[in-house]
Order: C-alpha cells, then sequence, then structure tokens
C-alpha cells in the first residue's frame, strides 16, 4: 500500500515523481508545484509532466465524487480546507526542522565565541601582570596619562554603595536651604499670567541648525546667565551652542558618535560655565569655557554606561551631575574633579527618563514598563514605585517635578499625562490629549503656574491646579523638547531643524 509523502494517507488518485520516487496523492502534489515549482520532499524542481500515474491491478473501486453526495457542496468546501490544513502543516514542519538547524548552529557559534572570549580576557590579564611585574623591576611609574579630556570610566570611580560623605552633606544642606523657601514661595514679581500665555504667538524662528543629514534636533537648553544663549543636541552628533542676540553659532562641539539625546549648561558663580551633553553612543561630555580664548574646551568623557544614556541632569547643588542609561543604572558625577561619586546597583528595568526633585533629595526615573522609580539620591534606596492604572504599557519617556516639589509630571499612557501628588501617591489629575498626540516631553515653568506638554501634534499648555488649556501651538508640528524662557515670558521649542520661540505679541 502506498502514502502520500504530504498528507501521509493512503492517495486516491496516486502519482510517482519521476525524479524522486515518491508518491503523492494528485490533487496535493499539483497545488504544490503550481504554488511552488519543487518536489515538496527533496526540494528538487518538479513540473506536472515529471508525475507518472501509477495503475492498480486489480482496479480499486474510487470513492463517489462529492457530486454524488445530498450535501456535495459543503463536502467540497470541507475538501479544499483539508488540502489547506495538510498543506501547510507540511510547509510547518519543514521550517521547524529548519529552525532547529539555525538555533544549533547558533548555539555552537555562541559557545565557540564565549571560549575565544575568555581566551582573549586571559592573555589579556597575563600580559597587564607581566607589564606590572617588568615595571615594578625597573622602578619605573606607570603614566596616569593626564589630559585636558579626562576618561571617566567605572575603574576611576565608586561603584555601587553610598555616596562620599561630603557629597551627602552638601545635598542635605542644597535640601535645608531650597526646602524652606520653596514651599510658601509666590511667582516672582512680573512673572507671566496665565491670561498672558493665552495671548502667546510666535515671534521668532532660528532655521537651518545642525546638519540636514541626518537632520533633526532632539534637546535644548537655555542660559540662566544669558538667556540669549541656548544649547542644542541633533541627530548629527554635534552639540551646538548659538546666541540669539547675534544670530551666530559660537561653538559646534564634537565628540560624540551617536546622536545627542540631552543638553545642559551648569553655571557658578566664580566658576566656569560647563557645557553637558548625553548621547545615544552610551557616552557624556563635559566642555568647560575658557576665558582667556573664549573657547569651550573638552574637560571630560564619562564611559561609565554600558548603554544608551537616556537622562542628564545638574543637581541642584551644581556640584554633581545625574545620569541614567538603558543598562538599568544611574550614576552620579563630581564637576569639580570629574570623578564618578556613585552608579545604582542594576534595577528590573531599564530607565528611560530621569528628574532630580527640586530639593535635590530624590530621584525620579521613567521606565519602558510605565512604571516611575523614585530614588533617595543619598542612600541610593528605592523611596516609592509609581505605577499607572492598568492598560498597554508605555515608555515613560519625560518626567517633570513642580517648583513646589508637590507634584510630578509624567505620561500615563501614549496619549494623555498625569499629575501625580507625591504627598499621596495618588493622581491629582489626568490630561487626555487625543488618540493621535504622542508625548515627546513634559515640562513644569519655574513658577509651577504652567504645565507644558511636547509631541507630534505641537505644544500644549495648561494652568495647574484648574487643568484648564492656555494655548496651543499645533504649526510646530513634530517637537522633541520645549523650554520656558526668562519669567516664563517665551516658551522655546525644536522642531526639525528649526528653533522656535513664542511670546507676547510685540
Amino acid at each position: 500500500m502506498f502514502f502520500c509523502g504530504i498528507s501521509g494517507e493512503p492517495p486516491q488518485d496516486p502519482v510517482v515523481s519521476a525524479k524522486s520516487g515518491h508518491v503523492y496523492e494528485r490533487r496535493l502534489i499539483l497545488k504544490y508545484i503550481n504554488d511552488n515549482g519543487t518536489d515538496p520532499l527533496t526540494g528538487e524542481k518538479l513540473e506536472e509532466s515529471d508525475l507518472l500515474t501509477v495503475k492498480a491491478n486489480p482496479k480499486a473501486a474510487p470513492p463517489r465524487p462529492p457530486t454524488a453526495t445530498s450535501i456535495p457542496a459543503l463536502l467540497h468546501m470541507l475538501q479544499n480546507e483539508w488540502d489547506a490544513a495538510v498543506l501547510e502543516m507540511f510547509a510547518l514542519k519543514q521550517q521547524c526542522n529548519s529552525t532547529r538547524q539555525e538555533l544549533s548552529y547558533a548555539l555552537y557559534a555562541q559557545d565557540a565565541a564565549s571560549r575565544v572570549i575568555a581566551r582573549l580576557i586571559r592573555e589579556r590579564d597575563s600580559a597587564r601582570e607581566a607589564l606590572t611585574n617588568v615595571q615594578a623591576t625597573l622602578g619605573v611609574t606607570p603614566a596616569n596619562g593626564a589630559a585636558e579630556d579626562v576618561e571617566m570610566a567605572e575603574e576611576n570611580g565608586a561603584q555601587e554603595g553610598a555616596l562620599p560623605k561630603e557629597i551627602v552633606d552638601q545635598i542635605d544642606e542644597t535640601q535645608q536651604t531650597l526646602s524652606a523657601t520653596r514651599k510658601k514661595r509666590k511667582a516672582p514679581v512680573g512673572y507671566t499670567s496665565a491670561a498672558e500665555v493665552k495671548t502667546f504667538v510666535a515671534t521668532h524662528t532660528i532655521p537651518s541648525l545642525h546638519s540636514a543629514s541626518p537632520a533633526g534636533m532632539t534637546s535644548l537648553a537655555i542660559s540662566r546667565f544669558n538667556p540669549s544663549q541656548f544649547l542644542t543636541g541633533g541627530n548629527d552628533r554635534i552639540v551646538q551652542l548659538y546666541d540669539r542676540s547675534t544670530d551666530k553659532v559660537l561653538a559646534s562641539l564634537k565628540g560624540h558618535t551617536k546622536k545627542v539625546n540631552h543638553v545642559a549648561f551648569r553655571e557658578r558663580e566664580g566658576e566656569p560655565t560647563l557645557v553637558l551633553s548625553a548621547g545615544a553612543d552610551k557616552i557624556a561630555k563635559i566642555w568647560a569655557h575658557d576665558s582667556a580664548s573664549g573657547e569651550y574646551i573638552p574637560k571630560s568623557t564619562i564611559r561609565t554606561h554600558k548603554g544608551e544614556l537616556t537622562g542628564l541632569v545638574v543637581h541642584p547643588t551644581n556640584s554633581v551631575v545625574a545620569l541614567s542609561s538603558l543598562d538599568k543604572t544611574y550614576s552620579l558625577h563630581e564637576l569639580s574633579n570629574f570623578t564618578q561619586v556613585y552608579r545604582s546597583a542594576p534595577a528590573e528595568d531599564a530607565f528611560t527618563s530621569l528628574a532630580i526633585h527640586p530639593d535635590g533629595a530624590l530621584l525620579a526615573l521613567g521606565t519602558p514598563s510605565s512604571k516611575i522609580q523614585i530614588c533617595d539620591v543619598r542612600s541610593g534606596a528605592v523611596a516609592a514605585y509609581i505605577t499607572p492604572p492598568e492598560g498597554s504599557p508605555f515608555t515613560v519617556n519625560s518626567l517633570s517635578f513642580s517648583e513646589n516639589g508637590y507634584h510630578l509630571l509624567a505620561p500615563d499612557s501614549l496619549s494623555s499625562v498625569a499629575i501625580w501628588d507625591l504627598r499621596k501617591m495618588k493622581t491629582a489629575h489626568t490630561i487626555p490629549l487625543g488618540e493621535g498626540f504622542k508625548v515627546n516631553k513634559v515640562l513644569y515653568d519655574y513658577s509651577a503656574q504652567f504645565l507644558g506638554v511636547a509631541g507630534n501634534e505641537g505644544i500644549r499648555v495648561f494652568a495647574h491646579k484648574t487643568w484648564e488649556e492656555l494655548v496651543r501651538f499645533e504649526e510646530a508640528g513634530d517637537v522633541s523638547d520645549m523650554v520656558f524662557g526668562e519669567q516664563g515670558k517665551e516658551i522655546w521649542a525644536t522642531s526639525g531643524r528649526e528653533v522656535r520661540i513664542w511670546g507676547l505679541p510685540a
């Protein structure tokens, strides 16, 4: 008795391949040839002319055709469905076998690569030990490699553990000083009111910043000491310092090998201004202003992290900078001697955004699993987790504390933002933005009267507490970053290769 090579059942109309000698059901092999043009078992090219009819003697009585049944149409439909299922199952079996072979090869290659890496590490360690012995024998002191651009890696800084006492003392002193005045502080005299924000119009556009390929800016920062100067980071791997008053690029700072994700100023009385950047190339760069030449000189390259950097914030002490990364850790670095002073233990989730509480005692870290992690800066302990209501998971790509320290602004879905009351760890309010809106940046202003949301449909500004939408700027298109200007009188944003500014009408 013959069995079909596709269905595995005795064929009703058997044929045999003249090339491979395999037996098939005629209707199944004809369908397979029409779809693939090959023998299903050997993979050789096969045509209908290569099929030979198997003649049985005595000839068995064939089954009745579907037209002879009482429900011919139904039987015909079921037969076609069965044929399709058999062909699909056969194809899946072949794919499964191919996948098993590929997996076996991948495991073998991975094991071989691991062995090679282990051998190279042993050879490297042996070479280092031999070099140390030679230097000790000859009495040679190893060069410290001091240079203008200091490499800051895990070896020259603290890793997991508590912060140094002097840093903790600075943070405590800053917290006590700021918290004593912040909570009862009112908006500064002359600060923009909600009624004035409603009248904001486009006042200035700075076009053609950064390179045209790859085009686009990712981040923005404004100088506090000189509000006409601002920093931008771009997809072209460059950090640009621009002066709005003269419409000139003051500096184009290079050093990144992938796009720049974040930029920031460190401005402190009596000390040179620092320009900081964090990129997708896993490094952060620091430049210092040289008053003699007027240029920005490379001071440090931070290579602590093993994943893309997703957050960069200067601590309120102005002596420490915090970084977050997709490698599931965050780190703190001292800005006077450019050393690492702390690195967290790996968390369960990668960190996708970073914000520091105005008093400097807490860190907020966004994750790709919708959760927000609140950490104590001084001890590194997790103080709380903030979890939005159950729904589709999303990435928390931006965070902002209110200036009084009571609220945290963050996305709570792909197209809405929530204001979290940190005293109760509950949502104070949720603002839906529409299903088509994709949040790129959230930000509280300095007075905590307004909050802004930037996304693929422009910018929207809301009043805190009343949650009234004060103004929206849809003409900006896809906005990657936004900043409130001095006294809240302007709103700055990056869109494509342009920096757009809105303010009071002239």
